[in-house]
Formats: C-alpha cells, structure tokens, sequence
C-alpha cells in the first residue's frame, strides 16, 4: 500500500522530467558561470500548477572548474532563522544543467509543507523530497512568493534562488531586488512574514 510520501515523491519526479525537458534548450543562451531563471509559457506553467503547488526553474552554465551544486530551504519566523535545511541536496554537475524546486500545498499534503528539489547535471537527475514538520498553520495564512529573476546571474557565493512567504494579516508584499543581489545586508525583510522559507544554492569547485 503506498503511502503519501511515495506519492509525492512520484509526482515530483514526473514533473521534474518535465520541467527539464521543457527548459532543455535555455542553456545556448548562456553565459559560463551564470544561473538564469526559466522563462516557462503559459501553456508549461498551467500544466506545473496542476500537478503541483509552487515552482521554481532555473538553468545554470558552468566551466570545468565546478564540480559541485548544493541546494537547500531555510526557514525562518518574523526574520529569525528556525531551520537552516529543511531540505538539502548536492550532486555532482558538469557543463551545464537545470535545478527545479516545487512545493505541494499545505492542505495537500496533511497541512504540511513539502519542498521538492531536482538537479539535473552530469547526464543524471537528483533528487529529495522533504516535509515542514512544524507547518499546520500555513493552509490559513495569506501567501506570496517570488525568484532571482533574469538571465545570466553570477553563481559565485551563496545565492537567494526564491522566496515563500506567509502572513496571517493577509497584508503581502514581495522582496525587494536588493535582497536577491545583497541577502545578508537585507534580513530585516524578512520581519514581515511570520513564516518565509528561502531556497539557496551554491556552486562547489
């Protein structure tokens, strides 16, 4: 009898094998040692908001000298840091490749938050699948979300890839452009959510 997990697990990785057939063709365009967020159609979008709940694509292109891509969620409650991974992966790359991050609403998934993450690279797919075990609450709660927008984005240090944010006054307002270029220099954005999660990522040489 398969549980919900393994459910979840199966949607994800039908709609990562999507995603990155979809967005197969967006690394020509780019320059070594840059991230890009897909620019999904409408049509793409529609069919990854019925299979899923939030998503979020992005290509990256690489020299040899990098080896490695870490990806991770953070939680954090009115600015404070809760959870330094909730969700962490890292898998080897080369040359280029896709990472993919897609959450299944909370009431879809017994009132937990679920963070999928796929990393296509070195001619394979990785991927992991995580739930918020303190998340109940997030079904009632106003939401906004937003990404690292535009092509070529250095990959050097830690990067902000996106952004969930929730408030229960249902007064939402999206970050600043600043915060994706200077996150550090930036935190007390986050004091006007009463729950964020933060997707990350570094590249490893």
């Amino acid at each position: 009898m398969n549980n919900g997990g393994d459910k979840v697990k199966r949607l994800f990785t039908i709609v990562a094998l999507l995603v990155f057939v979809l967005s197969a063709c967006a690394n020509n365009n780019s320059k070594s040692n840059t991230i890009s967020a897909v620019e999904l159609t409408e049509r793409e979008n529609a069919i990854l908001t019925t299979i899923s709940g939030k998503s979020f694509v992005f290509d990256f292109n690489i020299d040899s000298d990098y080896k490695e891509v870490s990806v991770w969620v953070e939680k954090y409650e009115s600015g404070k840091l809760e959870n330094e991974a909730i969700s962490f992966l890292i898998t080897e790359i080369k040359d280029n490749g896709s990472i993919i991050f897609v959450t299944s609403n909370p009431d879809d998934s017994g009132k937990k938050q679920t963070f999928n993450i796929g990393i296509s690279g070195n001619g394979g797919i990785g991927s992991v699948s995580n739930f918020d075990t303190n998340s109940d609450d997030l079904d009632a709660m106003a939401s906004v979300w937003s990404n690292l927008e535009g092509k070529n984005n250095s990959i050097e240090g830690v990067l902000v890839l996106a952004i969930i944010g929730y408030s229960s006054d249902g007064i939402m307002s999206g970050l600043t452009d600043d915060f994706y270029k200077d996150a550090e220099g930036q935190m007390n954005e986050l004091e006007k959510y009463d729950v964020a999660y933060l997707l990350k990522a570094e590249f490893h040489k």
